[in-house]
C-alpha cells in the first residue's frame, strides 16, 4: 500500500505501509508521504498527526536501496524533490508525534527528526547509517540534529554509522519516551487526544514562533515573539480561554469549535 492515511477522532494517523520491506521508501512512497502530510495539515477536522509504521518490526528502515537511492546517484532526481516528505520548507503548525515501533534508520530517522514530540518502543533501534554508504543525511538531518541535540551527540550519530537503542535516544534527548509495544498507539493516541482539546491557534503560534526565533539574534527574537504573543493574546481562542479560566473552568476548543 505505501502510505496509508486514517482518522481517529481528531488525529490523523499517517503510516509508512509496507511491512514485508521494513517500510523502506519508495519514489511513489515519498509522493504520497508529502501528500499525506498536506492533506492532514489542511484538514480543519485534523488537529493532531501521529506518524507511525505498519507492523511490528520497523517505523521506516529509511529510502528504497534498490530504487530511491540509486535514483538519487543517478542524477535522475533531486534529493529536494522530497522535501514534502521530510517537511523541509513545509510548515505544518499542527502537532506531529513520532510513534517509533521498531527500525528507524536512514531516512526514517530523518523524518523523524521532522516529528514534534517522540514515543519509542523499548525494541527500537536507530542509525543513520549513510556515511557507510558513501551518502550523507540531507533530508534535513544535516540541518536538523544539532539543533535539537547537543553537538557531541549528534556528531556520534552523523559520524558512527552506529546503531542506537532507544534508551540511548531517550538519553541523548531525540526521543520523548520509551514504552512497551504494546502501550505505543494507545499512549500515541491518548497524548494525541489531550493535545487535540487545547487551542489550536494557541498550538500553531506556538511552532510558529519557535521555527521562526530559534535562528535570530536575541532582541529581534524578543521584538518578533512579542509581536505573536500579542496575536495568540488577542484571539477569540484567548477570549474564551481566559473568561472559562476566571469562572475556574477550563474550555475544551475541540468541542467548542464543533459548536454550531
Amino acid at each position: 500500500m505505501g502510505i496509508s492515511y486514517e482518522t481517529v477522532d481528531a488525529t490523523a494517523v499517517i503510516r509508512f505501509d509496507r511491512p514485508n520491506k521494513l517500510n523502506a521508501l519508495t519514489l511513489a512512497m515519498y509522493d504520497d508521504l508529502g501528500k499525506a502530510f498536506a492533506q492532514a495539515g489542511e484538514d480543519d477536522s485534523v488537529r493532531v498527526i501521529v506518524l507511525t509504521g505498519a507492523g511490528e518490526r520497523a517505523f521506516c528502515v529509511g529510502a528504497d536501496l534498490t530504487e530511491s537511492i540509486p535514483a538519487l546517484a543517478r542524477g535522475d532526481i533531486d534529493i529536494s524533490a522530497w522535501d514534502a516528505a521530510h517537511l523541509k520548507h513545509v510548515h505544518i503548525d499542527k502537532p506531529i508525534i513520532g510513534a517509533i515501533n521498531g527500525l528507524c534508520m536512514g531516512a526514517g530517522f530523518e523524518i523523524m527528526l521532522a516529528t514534534d514530540i517522540r514515543i519509542a518502543v523499548s525494541t527500537a533501534q536507530f542509525s543513520l547509517p549513510e556515511v557507510s554508504l558513501g551518502i550523507v543525511p540531507a533530508g534535513g538531518t544535516l540541518a536538523r540534529l544539532t539543533r535539537q541535540v547537543g553537538y557531541a551527540h549528534a556528531m556520534e550519530l552523523l559520524l558512527t554509522a552506529g546503531r542506537f537503542h532507544s534508551d540511548q535516544l531517550f538519553r541523548m534527548g531525540v526521543v520523548n519516551q520509551v514504552v512497551e509495544p504494546a502501550e505505543l498507539m494507545p499512549v500515541a493516541l491518548r497524548l494525541a487526544d489531550q493535545m487535540s482539546r487545547l487551542s489550536a491557534s494557541a498550538l500553531a503560534v506556538t511552532k510558529q514562533a519557535v521555527r521562526e526565533l530559534a535562528d535570530l539574534p536575541l532582541d529581534r527574537a524578543f521584538h518578533r515573539e512579542a509581536i505573536l504573543g500579542q496575536m495568540a493574546f488577542t484571539s477569540s481562542d484567548a477570549q474564551q480561554g481566559l473568561a472559562a479560566f476566571a469562572r475556574g473552568e477550563r474550555v475544551d476548543y475541540r468541542h467548542l469549535h464543533e459548536q454550531p
